[in-house]
């Protein structure tokens, strides 16, 4: 199990949503293969096979593809490498994020946030994919396009606070026991706390005022959060549902997450999120791996993960 990190203090975001385009730690394995021995010098060298190298984990900052056939390699790969960790991860029952998912998450996302900021070079490249990677890999750059649409750059010298996510199984709990209660799809709840703060990750208020994991204005959360805690995931998460339930959810989702955040971007990218971890919900424990990127003015930043 790996050791939680301390929060740490880092640039500002002008608003949580535009910002948190929003998705790994340890070091590569090492080769499990070895050299032969040298052949005396009086006998005849024999070819000797090697056992094929073990995979390595991208390391943070590997370096992203630039051509169309490269992107949709490493798009393949590591959704695939993703998945299997994934799998391992929720048979294990083990709550905190493992070393695996969290590096082929980190990779994972900057080829989506590259492919976003490239349109004509993903284009080519998820022609190449099968139908269902196509489908996924068109939807996630699509939202972070949206997303990105509404991103101001910020000065580096902005400071905020992150914090490590709670438990990936913990909060799909309140999730689906906000389902349950208000009729909201634990999808849709999942996709606004993923696109608003990464998962509870930022700590700070916007720029508005808006608090906590699901980013409530103080006079909208006094109305719908049922008396409890905005920075409680818990408690932010009922508070949420019963706002989305009042203002269409489920009958009209779109008029409902507007009501949330007035933004077409905001809408279509939650929208296309939820339906990811509808069609496969190893998406949720994906997007939950992801971590809080922002835009300065002197270029993007990372500021959480390894």
């Amino acid at each position: 199990m790996k050791a939680r990190r301390r929060p740490r203090r880092a640039p500002a975001l002008v608003t949580a949503a535009a910002l948190l385009l929003t998705a790994a730690c340890g070091a590569p394995a090492r080769s499990a293969g070895g050299e032969p021995s040298p052949a005396p010098s009086s006998a005849v060298a024999t070819p000797t096979t090697q056992e094929p190298e073990v995979d390595r984990l991208p390391e943070p900052g590997k370096k992203l593809p630039k051509t169309a056939a490269d992107l949709a390699t490493a798009i393949s790969e590591t959704t695939e490498k993703l998945n299997e960790a994934i799998d391992g991860w929720t048979k294990s029952g083990e709550p905190e994020l493992p070393e695996d998912v969290e590096l082929l998450a980190l990779y994972h996302q900057r080829l989506y946030r590259w492919a976003a900021r490239h349109p004509e070079v993903a284009s080519k490249a998820f022609a190449r994919l099968p139908k269902k990677l196509k489908e996924q890999a068109e939807d996630n750059t699509s939202a972070l396009r949206e997303l990105l649409a509404l991103t101001r750059p910020i000065k580096p010298s902005a400071v905020f606070k992150t914090r490590d996510a709670r438990p990936a199984g913990e909060l799909l709990g309140y999730f689906k026991k906000a389902e349950r209660r208000f009729g909201v799809e634990w999808e849709v709840l999942a996709a606004v706390m993923f696109s608003e703060t990464k998962f509870g990750r930022v700590r700070s208020d916007s720029h508005a005022g808006a608090q906590g994991p699901m980013q409530f204005m103080p006079a909208t959360w006094k109305a719908y959060g049922l008396g409890g805690d905005v920075q409680d995931p818990r408690d932010a998460v009922m508070g949420a549902a019963n706002y989305l339930k009042a203002t269409g959810a489920p009958r009209d989702y779109r008029r409902a997450l507007h009501a949330y955040n007035p933004s077409q971007a905001y809408v279509n990218a939650i929208l296309l999120h939820a339906r990811q971890i509808k069609r496969d919900p190893r998406a949720y424990y994906a997007y939950y791996a992801w971590q809080v990127f922002v835009l300065t003015t002197e270029g993007e930043r990372r500021l959480t993960g390894p």
